[in-house]
């Protein structure tokens, strides 16, 4: 069973920037395929970014290019997305995402295991 814990969520100006943390435990983490979601109630959970197990390619969503970033740390079994120049639009609840299998996607359904999210508010 994996186990996401996100944090480094808060309170952040509009232009500003924020990086989310997503510990994992269980499993093999270098083996996962994670991933980094958002979601503002009300609406259906955005992609933001993705990054595959054992090469690390990365693919950005629509919502994140240019300024958000996935990255991991396979020794601390840790996802990052780094998160720049935030919008009033970046108010919501971040969540990380795995898959025990290799792989690069952009949809919910890819991913098994979720965390429970970190709140992030974007304000001016």
């Amino acid at each position: 069973q994996v186990q996401l814990v996100e944090s480094g969520g808060g309170s952040v100006q509009t232009g500003g920037s924020l990086r989310l943390s997503c510990a994992a435990s269980g499993g093999t983490f270098s083996a996962y395929a994670l991933g980094w979601f958002r979601q503002i109630p009300g609406e259906e959970r955005q992609f933001l970014a993705a990054i595959s197990a054992s090469t690390g390619i990365t693919y950005t969503g629509s919502a994140g290019r240019g300024r958000f970033t996935i990255s991991k740390d396979d020794a601390k079994s840790t996802v990052y997305l780094q998160m720049h120049q935030l919008t009033r639009e970046g108010t919501a609840v971040y969540y990380c995402a795995a898959n025990k299998q290799n792989g690069v996607a952009g949809y919910e359904t890819f991913y098994g295991y979720w965390g429970q999210g970190t709140q992030v508010t974007v304000s001016t």
